[in-house]
Protein backbone atom coordinates (compact mmCIF):
# COMPACT_ATOMS: atom_id res chain seq x y z
CA UNK A 1 0.00 0.00 0.00
CA UNK A 2 2.82 2.39 0.86
CA UNK A 3 4.40 1.76 -2.50
CA UNK A 4 1.19 2.67 -4.33
CA UNK A 5 0.83 5.89 -2.32
CA UNK A 6 4.45 6.76 -3.08
CA UNK A 7 3.96 6.11 -6.82
CA UNK A 8 0.77 8.19 -6.88
CA UNK A 9 2.51 11.05 -5.03
CA UNK A 10 5.50 10.82 -7.36
CA UNK A 11 3.16 11.04 -10.36
CA UNK A 12 1.37 14.07 -8.88
CA UNK A 13 4.65 15.84 -8.13
CA UNK A 14 5.97 15.06 -11.63
CA UNK A 15 2.79 16.35 -13.25
CA UNK A 16 2.81 19.50 -11.13
CA UNK A 17 6.43 20.23 -12.08
CA UNK A 18 5.70 19.85 -15.75
CA UNK A 19 2.53 21.92 -15.55
CA UNK A 20 4.18 24.66 -13.48
CA UNK A 21 6.81 25.18 -16.13
CA UNK A 22 9.82 23.79 -14.28
CA UNK A 23 10.86 21.63 -17.22
CA UNK A 24 10.30 24.54 -19.59
CA UNK A 25 12.54 26.76 -17.48
CA UNK A 26 15.23 24.08 -17.38
CA UNK A 27 15.03 23.69 -21.15
CA UNK A 28 15.23 27.43 -21.76
CA UNK A 29 18.10 27.78 -19.27
CA UNK A 30 20.03 25.08 -21.12
CA UNK A 31 19.30 26.82 -24.43
CA UNK A 32 20.74 30.07 -23.06
CA UNK A 33 23.87 28.23 -21.91
CA UNK A 34 24.26 26.65 -25.36
CA UNK A 35 23.88 30.04 -27.05
CA UNK A 36 26.44 31.49 -24.63
CA UNK A 37 28.87 28.71 -25.58
CA UNK A 38 28.48 29.73 -29.23
CA UNK A 39 29.21 33.36 -28.33
CA UNK A 40 32.38 32.25 -26.54
CA UNK A 41 33.36 30.05 -29.50
CA UNK A 42 33.16 32.92 -31.96
CA UNK A 43 35.12 35.25 -29.70
CA UNK A 44 37.72 32.51 -29.25
CA UNK A 45 37.95 32.14 -33.04
CA UNK A 46 38.72 35.84 -33.28
CA UNK A 47 41.31 35.59 -30.52
CA UNK A 48 42.95 32.68 -32.36
CA UNK A 49 43.22 34.72 -35.58
CA UNK A 50 44.91 37.69 -33.93
CA UNK A 51 48.42 36.21 -33.43
CA UNK A 52 48.61 35.35 -37.14
CA UNK A 53 47.39 38.81 -38.08
CA UNK A 54 49.90 40.47 -35.74
CA UNK A 55 52.77 38.35 -37.08
CA UNK A 56 51.84 39.14 -40.67
CA UNK A 57 51.71 42.86 -39.95
CA UNK A 58 54.90 42.70 -37.86
CA UNK A 59 56.83 41.41 -40.85
CA UNK A 60 55.75 44.26 -43.13
CA UNK A 61 55.05 47.16 -40.79
CA UNK A 62 57.67 47.10 -38.08
CA UNK A 63 57.06 50.80 -37.39
CA UNK A 64 53.66 49.91 -35.94
CA UNK A 65 55.09 48.14 -32.89
CA UNK A 66 53.03 50.27 -30.46
CA UNK A 67 49.80 49.42 -32.28
CA UNK A 68 50.73 45.73 -32.45
CA UNK A 69 51.55 45.70 -28.75
CA UNK A 70 48.17 47.28 -27.97
CA UNK A 71 46.40 44.53 -29.92
CA UNK A 72 48.36 41.79 -28.17
CA UNK A 73 47.64 43.32 -24.74
CA UNK A 74 43.94 43.79 -25.51
CA UNK A 75 43.73 40.16 -26.69
CA UNK A 76 45.36 38.98 -23.46
CA UNK A 77 42.91 40.99 -21.35
CA UNK A 78 39.90 39.86 -23.41
CA UNK A 79 40.81 36.18 -23.08
CA UNK A 80 41.21 36.55 -19.30
CA UNK A 81 37.62 37.73 -18.81
CA UNK A 82 35.40 34.69 -18.56
CA UNK A 83 31.77 34.35 -17.59
CA UNK A 84 30.35 31.42 -15.70
CA UNK A 85 27.36 30.14 -17.76
CA UNK A 86 25.41 29.61 -14.54
CA UNK A 87 25.81 33.33 -13.70
CA UNK A 88 25.03 35.24 -16.85
CA UNK A 89 24.15 38.43 -14.99
CA UNK A 90 24.00 41.91 -16.50
CA UNK A 91 27.26 42.77 -14.71
CA UNK A 92 29.21 39.74 -15.94
CA UNK A 93 28.00 40.21 -19.52
CA UNK A 94 28.93 43.90 -19.37
CA UNK A 95 32.46 43.14 -18.11
CA UNK A 96 32.89 40.55 -20.86
CA UNK A 97 31.57 42.95 -23.49
CA UNK A 98 33.88 45.77 -22.34
CA UNK A 99 36.98 43.60 -22.69
CA UNK A 100 35.87 42.40 -26.11
CA UNK A 101 35.05 45.97 -27.22
CA UNK A 102 38.55 47.08 -26.21
CA UNK A 103 39.98 44.32 -28.38
CA UNK A 104 37.73 45.33 -31.29
CA UNK A 105 38.97 48.92 -31.00
CA UNK A 106 42.61 47.78 -31.00
CA UNK A 107 42.05 45.64 -34.06
CA UNK A 108 40.33 48.57 -35.76
CA UNK A 109 43.31 50.85 -35.06
CA UNK A 110 45.64 48.18 -36.44
CA UNK A 111 43.64 47.82 -39.64
CA UNK A 112 43.54 51.59 -40.10
CA UNK A 113 47.32 51.83 -39.63
CA UNK A 114 47.82 49.14 -42.29
CA UNK A 115 46.43 51.53 -44.90
CA UNK A 116 49.86 53.20 -44.96
CA UNK A 117 51.53 49.95 -46.15
CA UNK A 118 50.54 49.10 -49.73
CA UNK A 119 52.79 46.03 -49.77
CA UNK A 120 51.03 44.65 -46.72
CA UNK A 121 47.58 45.34 -48.16
CA UNK A 122 48.67 43.39 -51.25
CA UNK A 123 49.96 40.48 -49.15
CA UNK A 124 47.72 37.45 -49.77
CA UNK A 125 48.12 36.12 -46.22
CA UNK A 126 47.10 39.47 -44.78
CA UNK A 127 44.07 39.72 -47.07
CA UNK A 128 43.00 36.18 -46.11
CA UNK A 129 43.38 36.93 -42.41
CA UNK A 130 41.51 40.20 -42.78
CA UNK A 131 38.66 38.40 -44.59
CA UNK A 132 38.55 35.73 -41.89
CA UNK A 133 38.50 38.41 -39.20
CA UNK A 134 35.65 40.25 -40.94
CA UNK A 135 33.73 36.98 -41.26
CA UNK A 136 34.31 36.26 -37.59
CA UNK A 137 33.02 39.71 -36.61
CA UNK A 138 29.84 38.91 -38.55
CA UNK A 139 29.58 35.55 -36.76
CA UNK A 140 29.98 37.31 -33.42
CA UNK A 141 27.07 39.59 -34.29
CA UNK A 142 24.90 36.62 -35.29
CA UNK A 143 25.75 34.63 -32.15
CA UNK A 144 25.20 37.62 -29.86
CA UNK A 145 21.79 38.16 -31.43
CA UNK A 146 20.88 34.46 -31.02
CA UNK A 147 22.02 34.60 -27.40
CA UNK A 148 19.97 37.75 -26.72
CA UNK A 149 16.89 36.15 -28.27
CA UNK A 150 17.31 33.03 -26.11
CA UNK A 151 17.75 35.19 -23.00
CA UNK A 152 14.67 37.23 -23.85
CA UNK A 153 12.62 34.04 -24.19
CA UNK A 154 14.03 32.66 -20.92
CA UNK A 155 13.60 35.94 -19.00
CA UNK A 156 10.01 36.27 -20.22
CA UNK A 157 9.29 32.78 -18.93
CA UNK A 158 10.84 33.22 -15.49
CA UNK A 159 9.18 36.61 -14.99
CA UNK A 160 5.68 35.61 -16.16
CA UNK A 161 2.98 34.66 -13.68
CA UNK A 162 2.60 31.95 -12.36
CA UNK A 163 5.96 30.59 -13.53
CA UNK A 164 7.75 33.38 -11.68
CA UNK A 165 6.68 31.74 -8.42
CA UNK A 166 8.25 28.42 -9.37
CA UNK A 167 11.27 30.26 -10.80
CA UNK A 168 11.94 31.94 -7.46
CA UNK A 169 11.45 28.69 -5.57
CA UNK A 170 13.96 26.85 -7.77
CA UNK A 171 16.42 29.71 -8.17
CA UNK A 172 15.85 30.62 -11.82
CA UNK A 173 17.01 34.22 -12.17
CA UNK A 174 16.92 36.56 -15.13
CA UNK A 175 20.03 36.64 -17.28
CA UNK A 176 21.96 39.52 -18.83
CA UNK A 177 22.03 40.46 -22.49
CA UNK A 178 24.48 42.17 -24.77
CA UNK A 179 23.84 45.83 -25.30
CA UNK A 180 25.02 48.13 -28.05
CA UNK A 181 28.44 49.60 -27.39
CA UNK A 182 28.60 53.16 -26.19
CA UNK A 183 28.57 55.49 -29.18
CA UNK A 184 27.07 52.87 -31.49
CA UNK A 185 24.07 55.16 -32.00
CA UNK A 186 26.25 57.70 -33.82
CA UNK A 187 27.51 57.20 -37.35
CA UNK A 188 31.30 57.27 -37.60
CA UNK A 189 32.87 60.34 -39.14
CA UNK A 190 34.70 59.73 -42.37
CA UNK A 191 37.06 62.36 -43.71
CA UNK A 192 39.23 62.30 -46.80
Amino acid sequence: MRRIVFVVLACIVTMSFSSCGYNTMVSKDENVKAKWAQVENTYQRRADLIPNLVNTVKGSASHESETLEAVVNARAKATQVTVDPSNLSEESIEAFQQSQDALSQSIGRLLVSVEAYPDLKANENFRDLQAQLEGTENRITVERRAYNEAVQDYNTTVRSFPKNIMASIFGFKTKGTFKASEGADRAPEVSF
